[in-house]
């Protein structure tokens, strides 16, 4: 099967602004060599520290800094509503990146302010996905705020298909998965996109085989299970009956990428009309259109696929795991046989794989985060958190770890349980919690992985003595002598019974091992 995407509807997405990079555009109401002493790590961030002569701004709550003393702006890449996005350089490596600079005297309302400071708090909170668009930095100066994003040079995803004509069922299926698994990820990280369209998928290099990116959180909220969002928000075309009816949730972004597909297969969208009114309007008929060309040739599971996401009945409407399993979506390889971990738990399983010594360093390194860069998990550490206390328990540990789509056995949480209750008082508590599910890639900033060798060596000597593991360790309940060694076997690569920074650096960015669960080792909790 064939397809070409039409020019017309293109044309009338730009009419109703809609560009790539674009902020919302639609709101209704409502290191060292080895063995050498590590010096400071040279990036071409800047550390944002605060000194006593920066004022704190007030959109992100941080020093103010001038984006011009790091980065060189370049051409603009596009425009929106609130501000324009440009092509930037960093002077000191050279690298490119895309520059989001959002002007502050257009953020009229505190609702705007507080948009624009939890998208930056959601692209934290979402770093380290391969098919999301990472934020490299923040700034904000007396005009603007910028946020410093990676550079997508291969322009829009329609816009690719356009430029080569025709495509295949399959391949739109392949690409459709990527999209789905995003949402899938944002879901079960606490995320609501809310502005899903195809203008916000793009594409990271001109190769044939370029990895997709989703952008674009402007309008993105953090949610817990249940939680009832009212504020109408969103595109025209994609934006749910729900929502227009002021009563939805996460299942408001399966509507919109069922639209998105719906595209994908007939290059217009199920739902318009020539004014904004008219397309509400159609979106809360909910007739959707099969009978026209080219719906009589696309296959029968494609159309039980859309249907199944256009349903107006939001309990009815199909899931994220349920789309994977779609036997449209299997077409080229084989369906999951289980539902994937949920984020929280696959990054706990993680945790719980790592030898004693990267564990107390990523609590280091979970100390030291800023509060944006830690918004996202202390909101999923309150929706577990039933009765407030600060800690949690196996038993609330496991119903929230249900409520995103894990249901584990008994024995599972408390393997769980044991590996993020590093003090072992039988509960987890929220620096216990933020350690075993911050990102790993907080682990591949220099001045993040700096910090927190230095925890260790605490002479300043270039290396972590056995001494200084020993004494570490036992400040935090966490080793005995029989622990200390076996990080040593781990980690001393040279042979010389201390850690240099070279050998340090490398522990924490190996990968974890698949844990083996040891069940003569489990002791029970107090």
């Amino acid at each position: 099967m064939g397809n070409q995407i039409s020019s017309k509807y293109k044309e009338r997405r730009r009419k109703h602004g809609e560009d790539s990079y674009s902020v919302p555009s639609y709101t209704g109401s409502s290191g060292p060599s080895t063995g050498s002493r590590p010096e400071e790590p040279k990036s071409g961030f800047s550390s944002h520290s605060k000194t006593s002569n920066q004022s704190i701004g007030y959109v992100l709550n941080k020093p103010m800094e001038e984006l011009r003393d790091t980065y060189t702006l370049g051409r603009e890449l596009g425009r929106g509503q609130f501000g324009v996005t440009r092509l930037c350089t960093n002077k000191t490596t050279g690298d490119l990146f895309a520059c989001k600079s959002i002007s502050k005297r257009k953020l009229t309302h505190k609702e705007d302010i507080e948009d624009v400071r939890r998208e930056v708090q959601i692209m934290h909170h979402l770093t380290g996905h391969p098919n999301i668009v990472e934020l490299k930095d923040s700034y904000e100066d007396k005009n603007a705020v910028h946020l410093v994003m990676e550079l997508c040079a291969g322009g829009e995803l329609f816009d690719r298909i356009i430029a080569k004509g025709k495509y295949t069922e399959r391949e739109a299926s392949a690409v459709f998965k990527t999209i789905v698994q995003v949402i899938q990820n944002c879901h079960s990280l606490g995320v609501m996109h809310r502005d899903l369209k195809p203008e916000n998928f793009l594409l990271l290099n001109k190769d044939d085989n370029s990895p997709l990116k989703t952008t674009d959180f402007g309008l993105s909220v953090f949610f817990k299970p249940g939680e009832v969002f009212r504020d109408v928000v969103g595109s025209a075309y994609y934006v749910a009956p729900e929502v227009l009816r002021r009563e939805y949730g996460p299942e408001a972004d399966i509507w919109s990428i069922g639209v998105i597909l719906y595209i994908l297969l007939s290059g217009v969208p199920p739902f318009w009309a020539e004014s904004e009114q008219g397309i509400f309007d159609a979106i809360l008929q909910g007739h959707v259109d099969f009978m026209s060309d080219p719906w009589p040739s696309i296959s029968h599971q494609a159309k039980d696929l859309i249907r199944k996401m256009l349903n107006q009945n939001v309990k009815e409407r199909i899931g994220t795991q349920a789309i994977l399993n779609h036997p449209w979506i299997r077409i080229d390889g084989e369906a999951p046989d289980k539902p994937l971990d949920n984020i929280v738990m696959s990054r706990m399983k993680q945790f719980r794989a790592m030898n004693k010594l990267k564990k107390l360093a990523l609590k280091v390194i979970a100390g030291n985060l800023s509060e944006e860069e830690v918004t996202g998990l202390k909101e999923m550490f309150r929706s577990i958190d039933v009765d407030n206390s600060g800690t949690l328990t196996m038993e609330e540990l496991k119903a929230g770890l249900a409520k995103q789509g894990s249901v584990l056995a008994e024995s599972e949480v408390l393997q769980l349980m044991e590996a993020a209750d590093v003090d072992g008082s039988g509960t987890i508590d929220y620096m216990e919690f933020l350690t075993a599910t911050v990102h790993m890639n907080k682990m591949d900033k220099d001045d993040h992985l700096y910090a927190a060798f230095k925890y260790f060596d605490k002479d300043n000597s270039g290396y972590i003595t056995t001494d200084e593991l020993a004494q570490a360790l036992r400040e935090h309940n966490m080793g005995d002598q029989q622990a200390i060694r076996e990080i040593i076997a781990e980690v001393d690569t040279d042979g010389d019974d201390r850690i240099n920074y070279q050998e340090f650096v490398a522990m924490m960015r190996k990968s974890a091992p698949v844990p083996v669960p040891n069940r003569k080792n489990r002791r029970h909790l107090r």
